[in-house]
């Protein structure tokens, strides 16, 4: 079992910058570990993931070239780096991680959410135009 606390959300204009934070302390000897996001009325979606594996990283389509996923080297945190905000993207952002190989990561089983074993409390993300 592992803890994950996010921080960073906030509300912002189109087009601004926000930046979250996941910590916690991963034991997992090979892990996917991520971002979900939840709009109202909507089910939980995928956003982004890290597999510990090469350090591979996978993106939604419609985040891909303005959100970035990273770890810091002493897999205490992950950060969800996000750019070029649109109204689309208001929603509780969800951490989340679990024990998944690199031959199921590379099958895409990261995308889902009954892959995760632990999930944060959720952080509010809100976008204006």
């Amino acid at each position: 079992q592992v803890t994950l606390t996010e921080s960073g959300g906030g509300s912002v204009q189109t087009g601004e910058s926000l930046s979250l934070s996941c910590e916690a302390s991963i034991s997992y000897s090979t892990y996917c570990w991520g971002w979900f996001r939840q709009a109202p009325g909507k089910e939980r979606e995928f956003v982004a993931v890290f597999h510990s594996t090469y350090g591979s990283r996978s993106y939604a389509d419609s985040v891909k070239g303005r959100f970035t996923v990273s770890q810091d080297n002493a897999k205490k945190s992950l950060t969800l780096q996000m750019n070029s905000l649109k109204p689309e993207d208001t929603a509780i952002y969800y951490c989340a991680a679990g024990p998944v190989s690199w031959l199921d990561y590379a099958k895409a089983a990261c995308r889902a959410v009954g892959v995760f074993a632990d999930w944060g409390q959720g952080t509010q993300v809100t976008v204006s135009s």
